[in-house]
């Protein structure tokens, strides 16, 4: 017979078993992918919850929990969840919000759900929304215009959280090395906000709002830091680079992540606000060993390019990045967790380097107060926390993550763009990762290390696991039953 103390103890193990039970099985049905499953660090777990998009992109949930996904060349479509808890998510019903082919990109919504905002590589729009419905309301009106580029068509649009009514567009190169770039005035390569409140609209990109950035060949990930309100970038950099005649392009220049001051007024030390990022002349080396002629040059130090090297003209007042990543990761998309401590960005991977690198989910850890902790020198300031186990086979065989959006409960849903899938990423136990801690190791910085621990592709990862914690547990209570 059970005493006080081991009547306690059946109940805990009782209640923990019921939860392992619960997510160790999932009767949404799986969806399942055609490439080798994902590696995934420990204490995470990644399932596909739906597939079949066109191209899908950029992803944000509005107010009564739908995930609207932007699918390049379609529209926008509205997901209802089939949510039953942890990862175990299906899809339960589509809906279609915007037909428009042009859209291929950004999309954002007003604080209060009720105003939808999208791109395509002309013009970024605004239009009246119903959350409950999934509809639009009215015609599209035309906040900003004159942006299109026969090359980096997408318009990543960021509405500030901590400035009412400014919207932050950023817009890349009109080719690899666009030297039109080199113009301040041209618009190209930059990154500006705009006062959108009132009937002000069909604003013209080049001329008009605030420059936070030039120089900035294609920064498609943009985030403001939920606590500082700084502006942060990833930039996909150019490819093809040589430098003194000799080819350098496999491991330089390196990704950048990029800092570009406040929206409220508050100086940034040094001034950043509106500076020159470098390009189409300067980059930011990331393996110094293969650059000729590299001098004192670090990780992270800009190197110029062209028929005559001076690097002391890639020095101030051109800006050097915060971070600098691998060559040819091409991040598309940068969230800040809700306290700031955590910056998740998506890698869709390179076209220009042998062996393939990237084509991963990586988190980067900040200060409260709004500062990567890694070094700007820094090669290992990041965790893997998705990645593919071969990246020989990609970009063919493998998920190429674009979008990030984390839901209510912290869980973090991707889209992968040329495998049409969405997926949700939580962590073992089935809660989300938004407070979850981060440890840099900079795996996968030479192509791919193997990082983390395997999960099973279109499953929920947390099934062995759960298995091992029941069985512990059901031991526990035959003590209990015989003790």
């Amino acid at each position: 017979m059970l005493g006080t103390h081991d009547k306690s103890s059946f109940t805990l193990i009782s209640l923990l078993i019921t939860k392992a039970l619960a997510q160790s099985s999932c009767s949404i049905p799986t969806s399942t992918a055609k490439y080798p499953a994902p590696s995934l660090a420990s204490g995470y777990t990644a399932r596909i919850i739906a597939n079949g998009f066109q191209r899908p992109r950029s992803i944000i949930f509005d107010s009564e929990g739908h995930l609207l996904v932007v699918e390049a060349g379609k529209g926008i479509t509205a997901l209802t969840l089939n949510d039953a808890g942890g990862s175990c998510i299906g899809i339960s019903s589509k809906a279609t919000v915007i037909a428009d082919t042009s859209l291929n990109h950004g999309i954002e919504m007003s604080p209060d759900g009720t105003t939808l905002y999208a791109s395509n590589s002309d013009k970024a729009m605004r239009w009246a929304y119903d959350p409950k419905a999934t509809k639009t309301n009215g015609n599209a009106t035309i906040l900003v215009q004159g942006m299109d580029n026969s090359d980096h068509t997408t318009r990543t649009i960021l509405l500030s959280k901590k400035v009412n009514n400014t919207l932050l567009i950023s817009r890349g190169s009109n080719e690899n090395i666009d030297a039109i770039a080199a113009d301040i005035n041209s618009g190209h390569s930059q990154i500006r906000s705009f006062d959108i409140g009132g009937d002000t609209n069909s604003l013209n990109y080049a001329t008009e709002g605030t420059r936070l950035g030039w120089g900035l060949r294609n920064s498609v990930g943009v985030a403001e830091h939920p606590a500082s309100g700084g502006i942060y970038s990833v930039e996909n950099s150019a490819d093809n680079v040589d430098r003194d005649k000799e080819d350098i392009h496999n491991n330089n220049p390196g990704e950048e992540m990029n800092f570009h001051g406040y929206l409220n007024g508050t100086k940034a030390n040094p001034d950043v606000q509106g500076g020159n990022y470098g390009y189409p002349n300067c980059y930011a080396a990331w393996n110094v060993s293969e650059i000729p002629q590299a001098g004192t040059l670090q990780t992270g130090s800009q190197f110029e390019i062209g028929d005559t090297i001076n690097d002391k003209n890639c020095s101030s007042p051109i800006i050097s990045p915060t971070l600098t990543f691998p060559a040819h990761w091409a991040p598309l998309d940068m969230k800040f967790n809700k306290a700031g401590s955590v910056a998740w960005i998506t890698s869709h991977g390179s076209w220009n380097r042998q062996p393939p690198s990237g084509y991963l989910l990586y988190a980067v850890p900040f200060t409260t107060s709004g500062e990567p902790i890694a070094s700007s020198n820094s090669t290992n300031s990041w965790q893997t926390i998705m990645s593919n186990p071969d990246n020989t086979k990609c970009p063919g065989s493998c998920f190429r993550p674009v979008g990030l959006a984390f839901d209510s409960k912290g869980r973090l849903f991707m889209t992968s763009d040329a495998t049409g899938e969405i997926y949700v990423i939580t962590a073992t136990n089935g809660t989300g990762v938004d407070t979850a801690s981060i440890a840099v190791d900079g795996s996968d910085a030479g192509g791919h290390s193997g990082s983390g621990s395997g999960a099973k592709t279109g499953e929920a990862s947390t099934g062995g696991v759960n298995l091992a914690l029941v069985c512990g547990i059901w031991a526990l209570m035959m003590f209990f039953e015989t003790g």
